[in-house]
């Protein structure tokens, strides 16, 4: 009986100390890990901030970005991006638009099990983020 008693209290203990399921923040930066199948190229720093007033921005690893969005729950859209036009080297120029485009694609999110947000076109793979420390 005693060993039933322990049982269940160190059950309820574990289930008081689950931690919290990971949500997608606002007024929080994420650092943009891989667009669709593909890594970022190296030393490429990209990321993204949705703003309380409905506006989404960061840096696009050339230029900064900056468009409207909406978020309902798991739905996830983005509007019309734009960005300031600085020139880069064509690499760093072509996984920019990669990722801007894929931005306008964005239909939903989620958090993956080993804690990443991912933003998910209507088909392909995801946009994957990890929160920015700080």
């Amino acid at each position: 009986m005693k060993h039933l008693l322990f049982s269940g209290l160190v059950a309820a203990g574990l289930v008081g100390c689950a931690a919290e399921p990971m949500k997608l923040e606002q007024e929080r930066s994420y650092i943009l890990e891989w667009i669709g199948e593909r890594p970022l190229m190296d030393y490429s720093h990209l990321t993204l901030t949705l703003a309380a007033d409905g506006r989404a921005y960061g840096n696009a690893g050339c230029n900064h970005w900056f468009a409207p969005y909406q978020l309902d729950g798991d739905k996830l859209s983005f509007g019309k991006v734009g960005s300031t036009r600085k020139r880069c080297a064509p690499a760093l120029m072509e996984q920019e638009q990669r990722f801007l485009q894929a931005l306008e694609d964005v239909q939903r999110w989620d958090i993956s099990p080993i804690e990443q947000v991912r933003f998910w076109p209507a088909q392909g793979k995801p946009l994957r983020f990890w929160p920015e420390e700080g």
